[in-house]
């Protein structure tokens, strides 16, 4: 029998209940697009969907696309044509003409998500529910073997050696009356009772990224972490409070990354008489740091070294060093899941020294690989209580390029607002790349 539109509402209110609190979900095309309009805005759910969107940020394809490959959807929801006895699915834009793959994002889908659901009608094409399921697609896959339930009209399948279990039916069906309704001898009865679909919209609360103070966000970076830090020549830019926070803290053999290390207390780019500018020289002088990963490690001038540079003449910390742009690629590429990446930067340098290398269309490049950090401690203009950030000015250089890349990342700023109080056009990092934000105090300022 064809979808009504209430058997495509249930579909999408039941696939709502795989939803935890806070989750990133990625939408095919089609039904799984219902999802999120049945959704209540307390899960606090993310969702980011084919036209590139997320949560209503518009982000370019390739940022779009880096969200999945980078890690951070937690469910796929798809809407194929077929699904394969070993979880893997067919598109339905190829099934449309078989001569042509045309997968979209389906490859996406099925391979950037920590877990993949598929939502089918009550049939299928010509009124034949067999038609999404079969023991082997003659058509290539978009996915292999990452499904491991199926949502339709006709109860909640999962996925397990040897086929489809149905576990729920309809209300006021029968075991026997689904299956005898599916009629596809892939799908069995389950060990015990199927339950009852449910429908109810899923309970739950986001929990608040908003820290009361700099010291509860930094607790817990521990001994050995590796930490994002942004700088650039003068103090603009960098966390202040968050940097304060984290050497009372006083976490050891701390690996840093930044564009410097620590150069600011020394260049006085735009430092007021009688203060010094508050950099990463704070966790240096407090031995709390074991190396460095920066382009611009030493002072501009040989009669101010920095702390840093200091530090390494004594042996007391290592240094990788990275040209500029270099650095940022490596962060980009991080946030973005590219492991690795080929670069003409560097080659026949002393950069090169001990990495692989290659010629390309008679050109040398080596190779590089992505940053990932544990904590990124970054500074921004505004936030929501989403954690969506936008910077002001040039604080944006690294601060923006760290967020994707880190496990943890930690917001310092200057002003909160509510969720939808933000132009979303002017917003550069969504909130799925920050996880704590704080509030700058009233009258801190970058000096000490």
């Amino acid at each position: 029998m064809p979808l009504t539109e209430a058997t495509a509402l249930n579909i999408a209110r039941r696939a709502a209940r795989e939803i935890p609190s806070g989750a990133v979900v990625a939408l095919d095309r089609g039904l799984p697009e219902l999802v999120a309009q049945v959704t209540p805005a307390s899960l606090g759910a993310w969702f980011l969907r084919t036209d590139g969107t997320l949560d209503g940020v518009p982000l370019n394809m390739a940022d779009a696309a880096a969200v999945l490959r980078g890690g951070y959807v937690d469910l796929a929801i798809v809407h194929p044509a077929q699904v394969t006895a070993d979880g893997g699915f067919v598109s339905r834009a190829y099934l449309r003409d078989a001569t042509v793959a045309s997968p979209g994002n389906g490859v996406d889908l099925a391979s950037g998500a920590r877990r993949v659901i598929a939502l089918h009608p009550q049939t299928g094409d010509d009124d034949d529910p067999s038609v999404c399921l079969v023991s082997d697609s003659g058509h290539p896959q978009d996915g292999i073997g990452c499904i491991d339930t199926v949502i339709a009209g006709y109860g909640v399948l999962s996925l397990g050696d040897g086929g489809f279990t149905l576990d729920e039916v309809p209300p006021g069906k029968t075991l026997d009356d689904a299956l005898s309704a599916i009629g596809n001898p892939l799908v069995r009865a389950p060990a015990s009772a199927a339950r009852e679909m449910e429908f109810a919209p899923p309970s739950g609360q986001a929990a608040s990224k908003i820290l009361a103070d700099g010291p509860s966000a930094v607790a817990d970076v521990f001994d050995g972490a590796t930490v994002f830090i942004d700088g650039f020549g003068g103090p603009g830019g960098m966390a202040h409070y968050l940097l304060i926070s984290l050497r009372d803290q006083g976490s050891k053999n701390l690996t840093i990354v930044s564009n410097t290390a620590g150069i600011a207390r020394v260049v006085s780019f735009g430092t007021p008489p009688g203060r010094t500018a508050i950099d990463h020289s704070v966790l240096i002088e407090n031995g709390q740091v074991a190396k460095a990963i920066a382009s611009f490690p030493v002072s501009p001038s040989v009669s101010r070294p920095s702390e840093f540079e200091l530090a390494y003449r004594r042996g007391e910390v290592e240094l990788e060093l990275v040209p500029q742009g270099t650095l940022a690629e490596r962060l980009r590429a991080g946030g973005a899941g590219v492991h690795a990446f080929y670069t003409p930067t560097g080659a026949g340098t002393l950069i090169a020294e001990g990495k692989e290398s290659r010629t390309i269309d008679g050109r040398d490049y080596i190779l590089e690989y992505g940053l990932r950090a544990d904590f990124a401690i970054i500074r921004a203009h505004k936030a929501d209580t989403r954690g969506n950030l936008i910077y002001r000015g040039t604080s944006r250089n690294f601060n923006a390029v760290m967020a994707p890349a880190a496990r943890i990342t930690i917001a310092e700023v200057d002003e909160i607002v509510e969720h939808g109080e933000l132009d979303p056009e002017e917003i550069v990092t969504p909130g799925i790349f920050v996880q704590r934000i704080v509030r700058r105090p009233d009258g801190f300022t970058g000096y000490e």
